[in-house]
């Protein structure tokens, strides 16, 4: 058994190594249960990822190499994903938001991932995710994260294990549910406005490739530093990333400090990241480039008990600063010094690690530029500011995910009932984006069935 997994493994580096040569989420995969012989429970808060349990960030910062599972199963690291939901927003929108959808209440298959997910051996293992975007009608290579990692003797009863990640976007291979990969929510409609304003760590997330190194002291220090940088235009494109914000002008660093508590059955967690990024917006040399230093600081609190209620709650707050000195010359904003402020809070209950309810607040705010934040129809702000506010509410079932499900741990389910609503969107409330809309005609409402198999 242990050859088929080798044999499994060995073909994903070559094809690793093939697309480096070229040169939203997921995470929760039942192929990690059948390789621990745990449910998803044990890992995930309402026994459905993302959202980790300290046992799951202690797998993950272990190199997803724990074992402990049985049979054939056990040695097989695939998985798969399927997301099927249907969007409604307050008000049509002006077009249809995709190709081949309505200007309103569109069913959509989001998306099938399949996952080369599970250990390599004691000290490597990792994930690799391929996605078939059915929004976009692409395939894409997804979320990434290869690792290594190796327990330390101590003299004393402390310990500490070292790590490598390889990863294709930075806080891929972060443990808190707190930063940009993966945050709150969970799953969203690619079929409903969103604020046009965010950090540019988020928008790298995909279409660059990284190297951190890491430090666990005692099960609470976490200490990471790294390097990325951004995909060619070529190869981001032939990797299915619709997105490119430009191409780095040497390595972009990136460093993250946290440290937690855990206790009685609750844990508690604070700490900070830094981010910094050269840009040369759309892969445009001759014009100088942009430059972002992103900084934030995270905490979370989580209640597990003996998982009959669960509370979370976490949080983030970033400062942008930025020089737009390639954006300004090529015309595509209007003021060279900026900022960008984002704060996001979400509390998060479950009974019997089954039935959930989710809230969360999303307030963005920075500089005005009438340039970068230009009218346009839905998208575009009227008087030039990134400022907006959401505000989500999520009803959740989880009906499998237990010691005691049905095809445990093989077949997992989420049914979500999801409502967004905006009280300010790109600047303002009314006439939002100088074409007469309304921030609150972007309200969605966001049904979901989410499989993990």
């Amino acid at each position: 058994m242990r050859s088929v997994r080798m044999r499994l493994l060995g073909a994903l580096a070559v094809g690793l190594v093939s697309l480096l040569s070229l040169v939203k989420p997921a995470e929760a995969v039942p192929s990690f249960a059948s390789q621990t012989g745990q449910p998803c429970s044990a890992c995930h808060i309402g026994s459905f990822g993302p959202y980790l349990t300290p046992f799951g960030r202690a797998f993950k910062l272990s190199g997803y190499t724990l074992g402990g599972g049985d049979g054939l199963a056990s040695e097989i690291p695939l998985s798969g994903m399927v997301i099927t939901s249907f969007t409604h927003t307050a008000s049509a929108q002006p077009s249809p938001p995709a190709q081949g959808f309505y200007d309103n209440n569109n069913p959509a298959l989001d998306q099938i991932s399949l996952f080369l997910a599970g250990r390599v051996n004691d000290y490597v293992g990792g994930f690799v995710q391929g996605t078939y975007d059915g929004v976009g009608r692409a395939f894409l290579w997804d979320n990434t994260d290869v690792r290594v990692s190796t327990p330390i003797n101590l003299p004393s009863d402390t310990n500490l294990r070292l790590g490598v990640s390889f990863n294709n976007g930075p806080t891929v291979q972060d443990p808190y549910n707190t930063t940009y990969a993966w945050g709150y929510p969970f799953a969203s409609s690619a079929l409903a406005p969103t604020p046009t304003a965010g950090p540019i760590i988020g928008a790298l997330i995909g279409n660059t490739l990284g190297m951190t190194v890491n430090a666990w002291y005692d099960n609470s220090l976490y200490v990471e530093i790294g390097a990325y940088g951004t995909q060619s235009p070529a190869l981001a494109k032939m990797l299915g990333q619709y997105t490119y914000p430009g191409t780095s002008v040497g390595p972009m660093p990136y460093a993250r400090v946290a440290y937690e508590w855990d206790w009685s059955g609750q844990a508690a967690e604070v700490g900070g990241l830094i981010f910094n990024a050269r840009l040369q917006p759309g892969g445009i040399p001759g014009f100088g480039t942009d430059g972002y230093t992103d900084m934030a600081i995270d905490g979370t609190y989580q209640f597990i008990g003996d998982g009959t209620n669960t509370v979370s709650i976490l949080g983030i707050f970033t400062h942008e600063i930025q020089h737009l000195n390639s954006s300004v010359a090529q015309g595509l904003a209007g003021t060279t010094n900026g900022y960008l402020n984002q704060f996001t809070a979400t509390a998060t209950y479950f009974y019997e690690k089954t039935y959930g309810i989710n809230f969360s607040i999303q307030k963005t705010s920075g500089s005005s530029d009438a340039v970068l934040y230009a009218p346009a129809p839905l998208t575009g702000s009227n008087n030039g500011s990134p400022n907006s506010l959401g505000l989500i509410t999520e009803l959740d079932w989880v009906p499998f995910g237990k010691n005691d499900s049905w095809a445990q741990p093989f077949v997992n389910m989420k049914f979500g009932l999801q409502y967004a609503v905006y009280p300010q969107f790109n600047g303002g409330g009314s006439n939002y984006d100088g074409f007469g809309r309304s921030a609150g005609a972007n309200n969605t409402l966001y049904a979901f069935a989410w499989l993990a198999f």
